[in-house]
């Protein structure tokens, strides 16, 4: 192999592939990347039998041929080259990097040993990276990190049709986004479950400027794949059953709270300063006021009142600072709109764009209260 490349593209696409390569892999040869000149490109290929990382750059291609050499320290060297270009040539059982004065020598690696990366499966929709990433970004906040029950580890995707559900749950609280997309077929009525930080890693990385394209195959739903701006990730989906958590939404809310958003958050974080481990934070809405209080009587404590817009009793419920927190800042509408029945059911989070109008359902959070010492 001998070919000519862009070194801000190598080290680009070199970190972008191994990211997938495990600290301590299975197998020896998983800590490689496969490398391969054809055809005008130099291929990067990762994976660890979870999920694959594919990438392309274009390159002269003076000799093609496929090698596999260690990821990391690949990714090392190519975020270090000093000059525009970058030559690769193998030299009898070495890799030669050559950029501008620099030169390092990498030992190839058994290349016939490296497991064949899986098949993409059929292509069954696409969507613009910008509304995927917002839809990830809000599905994962509630993903489980208890590995001992995986499906509550997973995003549940839902595809009907021209809509798209993802949804999260910790059995504590869920998370919901919705999104519309353009499907291959308008009938399309399919559901995976992908490991939430899969899911969230490869939305991190996304070209927003270029759609998103899923691949999957309803009839054998073991693959989802993901391709964006010439870069491809397959991921091993998680079999099990989710949940039945649409149960947990209420059919109606009698007790409804606007309050502005970053204000909500903000007073959250000073309150819950003085909150211990595993204590939560009261919020008492009474008239047009939210009381939030944190602390014990005979230690520290504090309390912040707020504006708000209440309709319906005077209600006062206690929650998890933290999940608290995680789910409002997902909503990316300036108002939250809060959702209760009692003080013990689940309360729904949902954004809004001005104080007094309906409220979005592109994002939902449900959060379970915790028990509190009046």
């Amino acid at each position: 192999m001998k070919v000519e490349v862009n070194s801000t593209s190598l080290a680009d696409a070199a970190a972008w592939t191994t990211r997938v390569i495990d600290s301590r892999p299975n197998s020896p040869i998983l800590a490689g990347v496969k490398l391969e000149a054809k055809d005008g490109a130099l291929f990067l290929s990762a994976f660890n039998y979870e999920i694959s990382a594919r990438d392309r750059i274009e390159a002269g291609v003076d000799e093609p041929g496929a090698v596999v050499v260690l990821g990391k320290l690949l990714t090392d060297i190519s975020k270090m080259l000093p000059s525009e270009k970058t030559y690769l040539a193998t030299e009898g059982s070495t890799l030669r990097i050559t950029s501008g004065k620099s030169t390092f020598t990498m030992q190839l690696m058994p290349e016939s040993e490296y497991p064949d990366l899986p098949q993409l499966p059929p292509q069954i929709g696409q969507v613009d990276a910008e509304t995927f990433a917002q839809a990830v970004a809000q599905a994962v906040v509630a993903v489980s990190h208890d590995g001992t029950r995986q499906v509550l580890t997973a995003v549940r995707m839902q595809c009907d049709g021209e809509r798209v559900t993802l949804s999260s749950t910790d059995r504590y609280r869920l998370s919901r986004a919705l999104f519309h997309w353009t499907p291959d077929d308008n009938d399309i009525n399919a559901t995976a479950l992908i490991r939430g930080t899969h899911l969230r890693d490869i939305s991190r990385s996304l070209d927003e400027h270029q759609n998103v394209v899923i691949s999957f195959d309803p009839s054998n739903p073991t693959l989802l794949g993901i391709q964006n701006a010439g870069r491809i990730s397959t991921v091993q989906l998680i079999d099990g059953e989710f949940p039945a958590v649409d149960r947990l939404y209420a059919d109606e809310y009698p007790i409804h709270a606007v309050v502005e958003r970053q204000q909500l958050i903000s007073a959250i974080k000073r309150v819950s300063l003085v909150a211990g481990r595993n204590e939560p934070i009261r919020m008492i809405f009474t008239g047009e006021e939210v009381t939030m209080t944190a602390g014990a009587a005979d230690e520290s404590q504090a309390r912040e009142i707020l504006d708000v817009d209440l309709d319906g009793e005077d209600i006062t419920v206690a929650f998890n600072p933290n999940y608290l927190i995680e789910g409002i800042s997902a909503i990316t509408e300036p108002y939250v709109r809060m959702k209760m029945t009692t003080a013990v059911k689940p309360v729904e989070f949902d954004g809004q764009q001005e104080h007094d109008s309906d409220e979005s359902m592109n994002y939902r959070y449900l959060l379970v209260p915790m028990r509190y010492n009046s």
